[in-house]
């Protein structure tokens, strides 16, 4: 069984920095191309960043392109986000997801009905 487990978030304030990580277990961890994916309330989920198998190739959301950076340890099965500059736009619950897509294509790869399991989320929340 596959598990991804979030830890990092908490309240920050506009203009700063969290690092959000996701530990998975249960799997080849190599073999999943990872996401982080947010929803903020009364809205919905909407892609942020993921990385290929071995880090090689990621994509960003418009909306964090130059702030966030996704990276990934495959000897640690942990993928992280580091966020710069945040703004209280950024405000929402941050999931990481895995999928076992064979094609790393941004129209594959940005959309959440992609991937085959899910964490539970870490609030992340911007004060201005």
């Amino acid at each position: 069984q596959v598990q991804l487990v979030e830890s990092g978030g908490g309240l920050v304030q506009a203009g700063g920095s969290l690092r959000l990580s996701c530990a998975a277990s249960g799997c080849t961890f190599s073999n999943y191309c990872m996401g982080w994916f947010r929803q903020a309330p009364g809205k919905e989920r909407e892609f942020v960043a993921t990385i290929s198998w071995n880090g090689g190739g990621t994509y960003y959301a418009d909306s964090v392109k130059g702030r966030f950076t996704i990276s990934r340890d495959n000897a640690k099965n942990t993928v992280y986000l580091q966020m710069n500059s945040l703004k209280s736009d950024d405000t929402a619950v941050y999931y990481c997801a895995a999928t076992a897509t064979p094609r790393f294509d941004y129209s594959v790869v940005r959309s959440g009905r992609k991937y085959d399991y899910w964490g539970q989320g870490t609030q992340v929340t911007v004060s201005s």
